[in-house]
Protein backbone atom coordinates (compact mmCIF):
# COMPACT_ATOMS: atom_id res chain seq x y z
CA UNK A 1 0.00 0.00 0.00
CA UNK A 2 2.76 2.51 0.75
CA UNK A 3 4.27 1.41 -2.31
CA UNK A 4 1.22 2.82 -4.54
CA UNK A 5 0.85 5.71 -2.55
CA UNK A 6 4.49 6.35 -3.10
CA UNK A 7 3.76 5.77 -7.03
CA UNK A 8 1.12 8.47 -7.04
CA UNK A 9 2.64 11.07 -5.01
CA UNK A 10 5.54 10.33 -7.98
CA UNK A 11 3.12 10.69 -10.88
CA UNK A 12 1.28 13.56 -9.47
CA UNK A 13 4.75 15.80 -8.69
CA UNK A 14 5.69 15.20 -12.19
CA UNK A 15 2.94 17.07 -13.70
CA UNK A 16 4.04 20.28 -15.62
CA UNK A 17 2.98 23.30 -15.99
CA UNK A 18 3.90 26.21 -18.33
CA UNK A 19 4.32 29.89 -17.80
CA UNK A 20 1.32 31.34 -19.79
CA UNK A 21 -0.80 29.00 -18.21
CA UNK A 22 0.28 30.13 -14.87
CA UNK A 23 0.02 33.78 -15.83
CA UNK A 24 -3.82 33.08 -16.89
CA UNK A 25 -4.75 31.13 -13.74
CA UNK A 26 -3.46 33.62 -11.36
CA UNK A 27 -4.95 36.38 -13.58
CA UNK A 28 -8.35 34.81 -13.42
CA UNK A 29 -7.79 34.36 -9.37
CA UNK A 30 -7.36 38.15 -9.52
CA UNK A 31 -10.87 38.36 -11.15
CA UNK A 32 -9.74 39.50 -14.21
CA UNK A 33 -12.29 39.13 -16.37
CA UNK A 34 -11.01 40.82 -19.70
CA UNK A 35 -7.99 40.80 -21.80
CA UNK A 36 -6.93 42.78 -25.04
CA UNK A 37 -4.09 42.83 -26.72
CA UNK A 38 -2.32 42.06 -30.37
CA UNK A 39 -0.66 38.61 -30.02
CA UNK A 40 3.07 37.75 -31.71
CA UNK A 41 5.77 36.20 -30.13
CA UNK A 42 6.45 35.80 -27.36
CA UNK A 43 3.32 36.13 -25.64
CA UNK A 44 0.45 34.24 -27.76
CA UNK A 45 0.45 31.35 -25.61
CA UNK A 46 -0.77 33.16 -22.88
CA UNK A 47 -4.13 34.56 -24.87
CA UNK A 48 -4.74 31.55 -25.57
CA UNK A 49 -4.49 30.28 -21.88
CA UNK A 50 -6.34 33.02 -21.03
CA UNK A 51 -9.13 31.89 -23.24
CA UNK A 52 -9.21 28.40 -21.99
CA UNK A 53 -9.87 29.29 -18.33
CA UNK A 54 -13.13 31.84 -19.22
CA UNK A 55 -10.86 35.55 -19.52
CA UNK A 56 -12.68 37.19 -22.85
CA UNK A 57 -9.78 37.92 -25.00
CA UNK A 58 -9.92 40.50 -27.64
CA UNK A 59 -8.00 40.84 -30.30
CA UNK A 60 -7.11 44.81 -30.87
CA UNK A 61 -5.25 45.98 -34.05
CA UNK A 62 -2.69 48.15 -32.30
CA UNK A 63 -1.31 47.69 -28.95
CA UNK A 64 -2.38 51.47 -27.77
CA UNK A 65 -5.89 51.05 -28.23
CA UNK A 66 -5.97 48.19 -26.23
CA UNK A 67 -4.32 49.46 -23.70
CA UNK A 68 -6.82 52.13 -24.04
CA UNK A 69 -9.37 49.63 -23.97
CA UNK A 70 -8.31 47.77 -21.08
CA UNK A 71 -8.25 51.06 -19.01
CA UNK A 72 -11.60 51.89 -19.59
CA UNK A 73 -12.60 48.66 -18.79
CA UNK A 74 -10.47 49.18 -15.25
CA UNK A 75 -12.55 52.50 -14.80
CA UNK A 76 -15.49 51.05 -15.94
CA UNK A 77 -15.81 47.75 -13.26
CA UNK A 78 -12.74 49.15 -10.96
CA UNK A 79 -10.40 46.98 -11.62
CA UNK A 80 -7.64 48.60 -13.63
CA UNK A 81 -5.39 48.02 -16.04
CA UNK A 82 -2.53 45.91 -15.73
CA UNK A 83 -0.20 45.40 -18.97
CA UNK A 84 1.70 42.34 -19.42
CA UNK A 85 4.42 42.62 -21.97
CA UNK A 86 6.98 39.95 -23.09
CA UNK A 87 10.45 40.88 -22.97
CA UNK A 88 13.69 39.08 -24.91
CA UNK A 89 15.17 36.14 -23.31
CA UNK A 90 17.12 37.23 -20.08
CA UNK A 91 20.22 34.61 -21.19
CA UNK A 92 20.72 37.11 -24.16
CA UNK A 93 20.36 40.50 -22.63
CA UNK A 94 23.09 42.47 -23.31
CA UNK A 95 23.53 40.85 -26.50
CA UNK A 96 21.26 43.22 -28.87
CA UNK A 97 18.50 40.58 -28.62
CA UNK A 98 15.48 40.34 -30.71
CA UNK A 99 13.42 44.30 -29.38
CA UNK A 100 15.68 43.96 -26.36
CA UNK A 101 14.65 47.16 -24.22
CA UNK A 102 14.93 47.86 -20.14
CA UNK A 103 11.19 47.78 -19.85
CA UNK A 104 10.60 47.37 -16.58
CA UNK A 105 12.97 50.21 -15.85
CA UNK A 106 11.02 52.33 -18.68
CA UNK A 107 7.70 51.46 -17.17
CA UNK A 108 8.69 52.59 -13.84
CA UNK A 109 8.35 56.39 -14.39
CA UNK A 110 4.78 55.85 -15.88
CA UNK A 111 3.53 52.87 -13.44
CA UNK A 112 2.69 52.36 -9.77
CA UNK A 113 4.34 49.17 -10.07
CA UNK A 114 6.73 47.59 -12.39
CA UNK A 115 8.24 44.44 -12.23
CA UNK A 116 9.64 40.80 -13.81
CA UNK A 117 8.99 37.73 -11.90
CA UNK A 118 12.48 36.08 -11.11
CA UNK A 119 10.58 32.64 -12.20
CA UNK A 120 7.39 30.57 -12.96
CA UNK A 121 6.96 30.03 -9.40
CA UNK A 122 6.92 33.91 -8.79
CA UNK A 123 4.63 34.77 -11.27
CA UNK A 124 1.28 35.21 -8.91
CA UNK A 125 2.94 37.05 -6.27
CA UNK A 126 4.06 38.80 -8.91
CA UNK A 127 0.54 39.55 -10.41
CA UNK A 128 -1.61 39.73 -7.34
CA UNK A 129 0.59 42.92 -6.30
CA UNK A 130 0.29 44.48 -9.14
CA UNK A 131 -3.14 44.14 -9.43
CA UNK A 132 -3.45 44.99 -5.70
CA UNK A 133 -1.51 47.95 -6.68
CA UNK A 134 -3.16 49.31 -9.06
CA UNK A 135 -6.52 49.25 -7.10
CA UNK A 136 -5.45 50.62 -3.94
CA UNK A 137 -5.06 54.38 -3.18
CA UNK A 138 -5.30 56.49 -6.30
CA UNK A 139 -5.37 53.74 -9.19
CA UNK A 140 -3.23 53.49 -11.82
CA UNK A 141 -1.63 51.55 -14.22
CA UNK A 142 1.36 48.58 -13.52
CA UNK A 143 3.49 46.41 -15.53
CA UNK A 144 4.54 43.06 -15.74
CA UNK A 145 7.08 41.64 -17.49
CA UNK A 146 7.65 38.03 -18.86
CA UNK A 147 10.77 36.83 -20.63
CA UNK A 148 10.17 35.28 -23.51
CA UNK A 149 11.66 32.02 -22.13
CA UNK A 150 9.26 31.44 -19.34
CA UNK A 151 5.64 31.59 -21.52
CA UNK A 152 6.24 27.96 -22.71
CA UNK A 153 8.87 26.61 -19.68
CA UNK A 154 7.59 24.26 -17.38
CA UNK A 155 7.67 23.90 -13.85
CA UNK A 156 6.06 20.95 -11.53
CA UNK A 157 2.49 22.14 -10.91
CA UNK A 158 3.13 21.58 -7.17
CA UNK A 159 5.74 24.05 -7.06
CA UNK A 160 2.92 26.76 -7.99
CA UNK A 161 1.89 28.71 -4.98
CA UNK A 162 -1.38 30.60 -6.32
CA UNK A 163 -2.28 34.04 -4.12
CA UNK A 164 -5.71 34.65 -3.05
CA UNK A 165 -7.44 37.07 -4.83
CA UNK A 166 -6.63 40.95 -3.37
CA UNK A 167 -9.13 41.94 -1.13
CA UNK A 168 -10.58 45.27 -1.59
CA UNK A 169 -9.02 48.35 -1.76
CA UNK A 170 -8.92 49.76 2.07
CA UNK A 171 -11.59 52.66 2.99
CA UNK A 172 -10.69 55.27 5.11
CA UNK A 173 -12.44 58.65 6.18
CA UNK A 174 -11.13 62.04 6.97
CA UNK A 175 -10.19 63.58 10.43
CA UNK A 176 -13.32 64.71 11.83
CA UNK A 177 -12.21 67.88 12.76
CA UNK A 178 -11.80 68.69 9.04
CA UNK A 179 -15.17 67.27 8.06
CA UNK A 180 -16.61 69.99 10.94
CA UNK A 181 -14.56 72.71 9.47
CA UNK A 182 -15.79 71.67 5.81
CA UNK A 183 -19.29 71.55 7.10
CA UNK A 184 -18.68 74.95 8.59
CA UNK A 185 -17.76 76.60 5.17
CA UNK A 186 -20.04 75.27 3.02
CA UNK A 187 -23.03 76.58 5.69
CA UNK A 188 -21.37 80.14 5.47
CA UNK A 189 -20.92 80.26 1.83
CA UNK A 190 -22.49 82.88 0.46
CA UNK A 191 -21.85 81.23 -3.34
CA UNK A 192 -21.15 77.88 -2.88
CA UNK A 193 -20.02 75.04 -5.65
CA UNK A 194 -19.79 71.51 -5.66
CA UNK A 195 -17.38 70.41 -8.29
CA UNK A 196 -17.87 66.52 -9.24
CA UNK A 197 -14.70 64.58 -10.79
CA UNK A 198 -14.14 61.56 -12.41
CA UNK A 199 -12.90 60.38 -9.16
CA UNK A 200 -16.05 60.61 -7.47
CA UNK A 201 -17.48 58.61 -10.46
CA UNK A 202 -14.52 56.18 -10.00
CA UNK A 203 -15.28 55.84 -6.39
CA UNK A 204 -19.18 55.07 -7.28
CA UNK A 205 -20.02 57.81 -4.75
CA UNK A 206 -23.22 58.91 -6.30
CA UNK A 207 -25.92 57.90 -4.13
CA UNK A 208 -24.00 60.07 -1.54
CA UNK A 209 -23.37 63.39 -3.90
CA UNK A 210 -27.24 63.10 -4.83
CA UNK A 211 -28.19 63.15 -1.41
CA UNK A 212 -25.40 66.12 -0.43
CA UNK A 213 -27.17 68.00 -3.17
CA UNK A 214 -30.86 67.55 -2.80
CA UNK A 215 -30.26 67.74 1.30
CA UNK A 216 -28.66 71.33 0.61
CA UNK A 217 -29.70 72.33 -2.47
CA UNK A 218 -26.23 72.96 -3.48
CA UNK A 219 -25.77 74.21 -7.12
CA UNK A 220 -22.86 71.43 -8.89
CA UNK A 221 -20.97 71.24 -11.85
CA UNK A 222 -20.09 68.46 -13.31
CA UNK A 223 -16.01 67.86 -15.00
CA UNK A 224 -16.03 65.72 -18.78
CA UNK A 225 -16.26 62.17 -16.98
CA UNK A 226 -18.02 63.31 -13.91
CA UNK A 227 -20.79 63.82 -15.81
CA UNK A 228 -24.15 61.63 -14.98
CA UNK A 229 -22.68 60.99 -11.39
CA UNK A 230 -25.87 63.67 -10.73
CA UNK A 231 -28.20 63.71 -14.14
CA UNK A 232 -26.82 66.45 -16.44
CA UNK A 233 -30.62 67.28 -16.31
CA UNK A 234 -31.02 67.72 -12.46
CA UNK A 235 -32.07 71.08 -11.98
CA UNK A 236 -28.96 71.76 -9.73
CA UNK A 237 -26.32 71.20 -12.79
CA UNK A 238 -24.91 74.55 -13.44
CA UNK A 239 -22.70 73.13 -16.39
CA UNK A 240 -24.29 75.41 -19.20
CA UNK A 241 -22.76 78.63 -16.68
CA UNK A 242 -19.94 76.42 -15.46
CA UNK A 243 -17.20 80.05 -16.61
CA UNK A 244 -19.47 82.01 -14.67
CA UNK A 245 -20.08 79.53 -11.55
CA UNK A 246 -16.37 79.18 -11.83
CA UNK A 247 -15.34 82.71 -11.91
CA UNK A 248 -17.68 83.82 -8.84
CA UNK A 249 -17.92 80.78 -6.57
CA UNK A 250 -16.73 81.76 -2.92
CA UNK A 251 -16.30 78.74 -1.68
CA UNK A 252 -15.70 75.54 -4.20
CA UNK A 253 -15.88 71.58 -2.97
CA UNK A 254 -14.09 69.43 -5.10
CA UNK A 255 -14.86 65.88 -4.81
CA UNK A 256 -12.27 63.69 -6.60
CA UNK A 257 -11.46 66.76 -9.25
CA UNK A 258 -7.76 68.13 -9.60
CA UNK A 259 -7.09 71.70 -10.02
CA UNK A 260 -4.80 70.94 -13.38
CA UNK A 261 -5.78 72.43 -16.69
CA UNK A 262 -9.55 71.13 -16.86
CA UNK A 263 -9.63 73.19 -14.10
CA UNK A 264 -7.85 76.45 -15.14
CA UNK A 265 -5.80 75.58 -12.14
CA UNK A 266 -7.79 77.17 -9.67
CA UNK A 267 -6.36 80.28 -10.66
CA UNK A 268 -7.61 84.17 -11.20
CA UNK A 269 -9.26 85.50 -14.12
CA UNK A 270 -10.96 81.97 -14.01
CA UNK A 271 -11.64 82.11 -10.14
CA UNK A 272 -11.86 85.12 -7.46
CA UNK A 273 -8.76 85.64 -5.77
CA UNK A 274 -9.73 85.26 -2.67
CA UNK A 275 -12.16 81.26 -3.07
CA UNK A 276 -12.15 78.47 -0.46
CA UNK A 277 -11.73 75.34 -2.17
CA UNK A 278 -12.23 72.01 0.29
CA UNK A 279 -10.37 69.39 -1.43
CA UNK A 280 -11.88 65.95 -1.48
CA UNK A 281 -9.18 63.57 -2.23
CA UNK A 282 -7.72 59.85 -2.14
CA UNK A 283 -4.67 60.92 -2.78
CA UNK A 284 -2.54 62.81 -0.67
CA UNK A 285 -0.21 64.17 -3.26
CA UNK A 286 -2.90 65.94 -5.16
CA UNK A 287 -3.97 67.70 -1.95
CA UNK A 288 -2.75 71.49 -2.04
CA UNK A 289 -1.60 71.41 -5.93
CA UNK A 290 -1.46 74.67 -7.42
CA UNK A 291 -3.93 76.06 -4.57
CA UNK A 292 -3.68 76.29 -0.97
CA UNK A 293 -7.23 74.82 0.12
CA UNK A 294 -8.66 76.04 3.27
CA UNK A 295 -9.98 72.13 4.02
CA UNK A 296 -8.63 69.03 2.94
CA UNK A 297 -10.18 65.87 2.96
CA UNK A 298 -8.06 62.72 2.98
CA UNK A 299 -10.32 59.93 2.38
CA UNK A 300 -12.00 57.65 -0.24
CA UNK A 301 -14.48 59.96 -1.56
CA UNK A 302 -17.68 58.03 -0.60
CA UNK A 303 -17.13 57.95 2.79
CA UNK A 304 -15.75 61.19 3.36
CA UNK A 305 -19.24 62.76 1.62
CA UNK A 306 -21.21 60.04 3.94
CA UNK A 307 -19.22 62.24 7.05
CA UNK A 308 -20.54 65.32 5.36
CA UNK A 309 -23.95 64.38 5.21
CA UNK A 310 -23.96 63.25 9.09
CA UNK A 311 -22.87 67.08 9.64
CA UNK A 312 -26.18 68.12 7.29
CA UNK A 313 -28.45 65.44 8.94
CA UNK A 314 -27.62 66.22 12.58
CA UNK A 315 -27.97 70.19 11.50
CA UNK A 316 -30.25 70.16 8.84
CA UNK A 317 -29.29 73.43 6.16
CA UNK A 318 -30.08 74.54 2.69
CA UNK A 319 -28.81 76.81 0.42
CA UNK A 320 -31.29 79.56 -0.60
CA UNK A 321 -32.94 78.48 -3.49
CA UNK A 322 -34.09 82.06 -4.45
CA UNK A 323 -30.09 83.74 -3.70
CA UNK A 324 -28.83 86.19 -6.33
CA UNK A 325 -26.43 83.40 -6.68
CA UNK A 326 -28.75 81.40 -7.99
CA UNK A 327 -30.52 83.86 -9.77
CA UNK A 328 -26.61 84.61 -11.61
CA UNK A 329 -26.53 81.34 -12.44
CA UNK A 330 -30.05 80.60 -13.86
CA UNK A 331 -29.58 83.74 -15.95
CA UNK A 332 -26.35 82.35 -17.58
CA UNK A 333 -27.94 79.63 -18.35
CA UNK A 334 -30.83 80.28 -19.62
CA UNK A 335 -28.75 83.11 -21.73
CA UNK A 336 -25.97 80.19 -22.91
CA UNK A 337 -28.72 77.59 -24.05
CA UNK A 338 -30.79 80.32 -26.12
CA UNK A 339 -27.15 80.86 -27.96
CA UNK A 340 -26.66 77.00 -28.37
CA UNK A 341 -30.43 76.37 -29.30
CA UNK A 342 -30.21 79.75 -32.01
CA UNK A 343 -26.73 77.97 -33.66
CA UNK A 344 -29.03 74.52 -33.61
CA UNK A 345 -31.38 76.30 -35.12
CA UNK A 346 -29.78 77.23 -38.60
CA UNK A 347 -31.22 75.52 -41.57
CA UNK A 348 -27.68 76.34 -43.37
CA UNK A 349 -25.99 73.64 -45.23
CA UNK A 350 -23.61 72.10 -44.49
CA UNK A 351 -24.68 71.52 -40.98
CA UNK A 352 -22.86 72.80 -38.00
CA UNK A 353 -21.81 70.89 -34.75
CA UNK A 354 -24.52 72.46 -32.77
CA UNK A 355 -27.23 71.25 -35.36
CA UNK A 356 -25.59 67.60 -35.58
CA UNK A 357 -25.48 67.38 -31.41
CA UNK A 358 -28.83 68.92 -30.88
CA UNK A 359 -30.31 66.17 -33.53
CA UNK A 360 -28.08 63.60 -32.22
CA UNK A 361 -29.44 64.17 -28.58
CA UNK A 362 -32.79 63.85 -29.42
CA UNK A 363 -32.52 60.22 -30.15
CA UNK A 364 -29.91 58.77 -28.05
CA UNK A 365 -31.14 56.66 -24.91
CA UNK A 366 -30.88 57.55 -21.93
CA UNK A 367 -28.75 54.53 -20.52
CA UNK A 368 -26.44 54.96 -23.53
CA UNK A 369 -22.51 54.95 -22.75
CA UNK A 370 -21.35 58.13 -24.91
CA UNK A 371 -17.48 58.15 -25.99
CA UNK A 372 -16.39 61.04 -27.55
CA UNK A 373 -13.09 62.19 -28.79
CA UNK A 374 -11.45 65.77 -31.21
CA UNK A 375 -11.16 68.99 -30.58
CA UNK A 376 -14.39 71.26 -31.46
CA UNK A 377 -16.68 67.55 -31.18
CA UNK A 378 -15.46 66.96 -27.69
CA UNK A 379 -15.85 70.25 -26.33
CA UNK A 380 -19.50 70.95 -28.25
CA UNK A 381 -20.68 67.66 -27.68
CA UNK A 382 -20.29 67.81 -23.87
CA UNK A 383 -22.20 71.01 -24.01
CA UNK A 384 -25.25 69.28 -25.89
CA UNK A 385 -25.35 65.64 -25.53
CA UNK A 386 -26.34 64.40 -22.10
CA UNK A 387 -25.66 62.03 -19.53
CA UNK A 388 -28.03 60.40 -16.96
CA UNK A 389 -26.25 58.12 -15.55
CA UNK A 390 -22.70 57.61 -13.62
CA UNK A 391 -19.56 56.42 -15.69
CA UNK A 392 -21.51 56.90 -18.89
CA UNK A 393 -19.08 59.14 -20.63
CA UNK A 394 -15.73 58.48 -21.27
CA UNK A 395 -13.61 61.08 -23.30
CA UNK A 396 -9.96 61.91 -23.83
CA UNK A 397 -9.93 63.25 -19.94
CA UNK A 398 -7.17 64.39 -18.02
CA UNK A 399 -3.85 64.59 -20.42
CA UNK A 400 -6.57 64.68 -23.79
CA UNK A 401 -5.35 61.93 -25.39
CA UNK A 402 -6.57 61.32 -28.89
CA UNK A 403 -6.89 58.01 -30.07
CA UNK A 404 -8.52 56.85 -27.12
CA UNK A 405 -12.14 56.77 -28.87
CA UNK A 406 -12.50 53.28 -30.38
CA UNK A 407 -10.63 51.55 -27.73
CA UNK A 408 -12.67 52.90 -25.02
CA UNK A 409 -16.00 52.25 -27.18
CA UNK A 410 -14.61 48.39 -27.71
CA UNK A 411 -14.36 48.29 -23.53
CA UNK A 412 -17.70 50.18 -22.96
CA UNK A 413 -19.64 47.63 -25.33
CA UNK A 414 -17.74 44.27 -24.05
CA UNK A 415 -18.64 45.70 -20.12
CA UNK A 416 -22.07 46.41 -21.68
CA UNK A 417 -22.64 42.99 -23.23
CA UNK A 418 -21.87 41.14 -20.10
CA UNK A 419 -24.07 43.73 -17.64
CA UNK A 420 -26.46 44.94 -19.68
CA UNK A 421 -27.46 43.08 -23.15
CA UNK A 422 -28.79 45.72 -25.47
CA UNK A 423 -27.28 48.90 -23.99
CA UNK A 424 -25.77 51.05 -26.95
CA UNK A 425 -22.74 52.54 -26.68
CA UNK A 426 -22.00 55.89 -29.32
CA UNK A 427 -18.81 56.66 -30.01
CA UNK A 428 -19.06 60.23 -31.52
CA UNK A 429 -15.56 61.46 -33.02
CA UNK A 430 -13.92 64.12 -34.87
CA UNK A 431 -12.53 63.07 -38.69
CA UNK A 432 -8.94 63.80 -37.17
CA UNK A 433 -9.66 62.03 -34.22
CA UNK A 434 -10.94 58.68 -36.05
CA UNK A 435 -8.18 58.46 -38.12
CA UNK A 436 -5.70 57.52 -34.90
CA UNK A 437 -7.30 54.31 -34.48
CA UNK A 438 -10.07 53.63 -37.31
CA UNK A 439 -8.87 50.59 -38.01
CA UNK A 440 -10.12 49.26 -34.78
CA UNK A 441 -13.35 49.22 -36.94
CA UNK A 442 -12.58 45.48 -37.79
CA UNK A 443 -12.02 44.50 -34.48
CA UNK A 444 -15.60 45.98 -33.91
CA UNK A 445 -17.33 43.99 -36.45
CA UNK A 446 -15.07 40.83 -35.94
CA UNK A 447 -16.64 40.77 -32.35
CA UNK A 448 -20.12 42.03 -33.36
CA UNK A 449 -20.26 44.90 -31.04
CA UNK A 450 -23.01 47.27 -30.02
CA UNK A 451 -21.16 50.31 -31.09
CA UNK A 452 -22.91 53.43 -33.70
CA UNK A 453 -19.70 55.41 -34.42
CA UNK A 454 -20.77 59.13 -35.59
CA UNK A 455 -17.87 60.58 -37.33
CA UNK A 456 -18.22 64.37 -37.46
CA UNK A 457 -16.69 65.32 -40.53
CA UNK A 458 -15.52 69.05 -40.98
CA UNK A 459 -12.66 67.97 -43.11
CA UNK A 460 -9.52 68.97 -41.13
CA UNK A 461 -8.04 69.25 -37.13
CA UNK A 462 -9.68 72.13 -35.50
CA UNK A 463 -11.06 73.28 -39.48
CA UNK A 464 -10.84 72.56 -42.74
CA UNK A 465 -11.41 73.92 -46.51
CA UNK A 466 -14.30 72.37 -48.76
CA UNK A 467 -13.82 70.77 -52.11
CA UNK A 468 -13.67 73.50 -54.44
CA UNK A 469 -10.93 75.34 -52.28
CA UNK A 470 -9.19 72.01 -52.18
CA UNK A 471 -8.90 72.14 -55.69
CA UNK A 472 -8.38 75.32 -55.86
CA UNK A 473 -4.96 75.56 -53.51
CA UNK A 474 -3.54 72.70 -55.67
CA UNK A 475 -3.63 74.54 -59.15
CA UNK A 476 -0.52 76.53 -57.37
CA UNK A 477 1.62 73.57 -56.18
CA UNK A 478 1.77 70.59 -54.43
CA UNK A 479 -0.46 69.71 -51.53
CA UNK A 480 2.68 69.76 -49.32
CA UNK A 481 3.13 73.68 -49.95
CA UNK A 482 0.07 74.67 -50.60
CA UNK A 483 -2.60 73.13 -48.30
CA UNK A 484 -2.84 73.82 -44.50
CA UNK A 485 -1.36 71.90 -42.40
CA UNK A 486 -4.98 71.49 -40.45
CA UNK A 487 -6.64 70.04 -43.12
CA UNK A 488 -7.70 66.81 -44.25
CA UNK A 489 -8.88 65.13 -47.54
CA UNK A 490 -12.66 66.62 -47.89
CA UNK A 491 -15.68 64.93 -47.73
CA UNK A 492 -13.63 61.57 -47.36
CA UNK A 493 -15.99 58.20 -47.08
CA UNK A 494 -15.26 57.52 -43.77
CA UNK A 495 -18.52 54.99 -43.74
CA UNK A 496 -16.75 53.14 -46.43
CA UNK A 497 -14.57 51.78 -43.85
CA UNK A 498 -17.56 50.25 -41.85
CA UNK A 499 -19.14 48.68 -44.55
CA UNK A 500 -15.77 46.96 -46.08
CA UNK A 501 -16.09 44.98 -42.58
CA UNK A 502 -19.47 44.01 -42.90
CA UNK A 503 -21.00 47.08 -40.84
CA UNK A 504 -23.33 49.57 -41.47
CA UNK A 505 -22.37 52.55 -43.23
CA UNK A 506 -24.35 56.09 -44.10
CA UNK A 507 -23.07 59.60 -45.55
CA UNK A 508 -24.89 62.16 -44.39
CA UNK A 509 -25.28 65.60 -45.25
CA UNK A 510 -28.87 67.15 -43.88
CA UNK A 511 -30.69 66.85 -40.52
CA UNK A 512 -32.92 64.95 -42.06
CA UNK A 513 -30.65 62.01 -43.61
CA UNK A 514 -28.78 62.65 -39.77
CA UNK A 515 -32.00 61.49 -37.79
CA UNK A 516 -32.90 58.82 -40.24
CA UNK A 517 -29.54 57.23 -40.35
CA UNK A 518 -29.54 57.41 -36.25
CA UNK A 519 -32.93 55.89 -36.54
CA UNK A 520 -32.37 52.73 -38.29
CA UNK A 521 -28.52 52.67 -36.74
CA UNK A 522 -30.41 52.63 -33.21
CA UNK A 523 -33.19 49.68 -34.56
CA UNK A 524 -30.38 47.51 -36.41
CA UNK A 525 -29.06 45.31 -33.49
CA UNK A 526 -27.04 42.51 -35.12
CA UNK A 527 -24.20 45.11 -36.72
CA UNK A 528 -22.51 48.11 -35.63
CA UNK A 529 -22.80 51.19 -37.46
CA UNK A 530 -20.58 54.38 -38.55
CA UNK A 531 -22.35 57.51 -39.60
CA UNK A 532 -20.35 59.86 -41.62
CA UNK A 533 -21.81 63.57 -40.70
CA UNK A 534 -20.66 66.17 -43.26
CA UNK A 535 -20.76 69.40 -41.47
CA UNK A 536 -19.39 73.29 -42.26
CA UNK A 537 -15.74 73.36 -42.51
CA UNK A 538 -15.47 76.60 -40.68
CA UNK A 539 -17.40 75.56 -37.95
CA UNK A 540 -16.40 76.73 -34.71
CA UNK A 541 -17.79 76.54 -30.93
CA UNK A 542 -20.03 79.66 -30.27
CA UNK A 543 -18.25 82.93 -28.47
CA UNK A 544 -16.44 81.89 -24.84
CA UNK A 545 -16.18 83.91 -22.21
CA UNK A 546 -12.23 82.91 -21.74
CA UNK A 547 -10.07 81.44 -24.60
CA UNK A 548 -9.07 77.76 -24.41
CA UNK A 549 -5.65 77.09 -22.54
CA UNK A 550 -3.05 78.82 -24.84
CA UNK A 551 -4.61 81.12 -27.43
CA UNK A 552 -3.52 80.36 -31.11
CA UNK A 553 -2.40 83.13 -33.80
CA UNK A 554 -4.66 80.92 -36.64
Amino acid sequence: MSENKLADRSDYSEEQVSGATVIAQALKIQDVKYMFGVVGIPVTEIAIAAQQLGIRYVGMRNEQAACYAASAVGYLTGRPLVVIGGSSERSQETMGAFQEFPQVEACRLYSKFSAQPSSIEAIPSIIEKAVRSSIYGRPGACYVDIPAEFVNLEANVNSIKYVECCLPPPVSMAEMSAVFTAASLIRNAKQPLLIIGKGAAYAQAEEEIRKLVERCKLPFLPTPMGKGVVPDSHPNCVAAARSKALQFADVIVLFGARLNWILHFGLPPRYRPDVKFIQVDICAEELGNNVKPAVTLLGDIKAVIRQLLEQFIKAPWQYPPESNWWKTLREKMKSNKASSQELASKKSLPMNYYTVFYHVQEQLPRDCIVVSEGANTMDIGRTVLQNYLPRHRLDAGTFGTMGVGLGFAIAAAMVAKDRNPGQRVICVEGDSAFGFSGMEVETICRYNLPIILLVVNNNGIYQGVDRDSWKEMLKFGDATTMVPPMCLLPNAHYEQVMTAFGGKGYLVQTPEELQESLKQSLMETAKPSLINIIIEPQGARKSQDFHWLTRSNM
